[in-house]
């Protein structure tokens, strides 16, 4: 199923000339999606995904501290943060993963949380060596009612987690500001 949505949404990447969009929107949902190509390792990209509190933007945390984020790529595992008091907060859960094609994550995120009734946040990639760079497309999918009214912010959101995660991939962890 991965494999399928990662086709399907590199597809549109290749498609469409923006890298950062609202592609569709209702009142009871929304779809986001980010397109960057660069050059870097397969390596790389995935521990760049699993080094999230490095280039998550700390303002978006429980915490105040994005590298309280944990996030391993094994499906089942917790995209959790861990809280002042000694708790873990569960943003979401690994839901499926393959180091050729990308990982999709349960997650409603922030206020989406105990709304949405889908929440399929994927960061995919294709291409690779043989190629001129990796593709990276980041989705999100998100569905619940009334909740197509939240596009807008969360696309403000999202856009900056993929830049920050785009910029972290080049840079590495001395990453300049965006």
């Amino acid at each position: 199923m991965l494999k399928s949505l990662l086709a399907a949404v590199a597809v549109l990447a290749f498609a469409t000339p923006a890298a950062a969009e609202v592609v569709e929107r209702g009142a009871d949902h929304f779809v986001l999606r980010y397109v960057s190509t660069l050059e870097t390792t397969q390596e790389d990209l995935i521990v760049s995904v699993e080094d999230i509190g490095n280039w998550w933007n700390p303002a978006h945390t429980y915490s105040g501290d994005s590298h309280n984020l944990h996030l391993s790529l094994d499906p089942g595992t917790c995209f959790c943060e861990a809280m002042p008091d000694g708790s873990a907060f569960e943003h979401g859960a690994v839901y499926e993963y393959d180091p050729e094609t990308g990982v999709l994550i349960d997650a409603a995120l922030g206020p989406l949380k105990g709304k949405a009734t889908l929440a399929n946040w994927g960061i995919g990639w294709t291409g690779g060596p043989s190629g001129a760079g990796w593709e990276i497309v980041m989705t999100y999918v998100v569905r619940g009612p009334g909740l197509g009214a939240y596009a807008d912010g969360v696309d403000a959101v999202m856009q900056d987690q993929f830049y920050r995660f785009i910029r972290y991939i080049h840079y590495g962890p001395e990453a300049p500001e965006a």
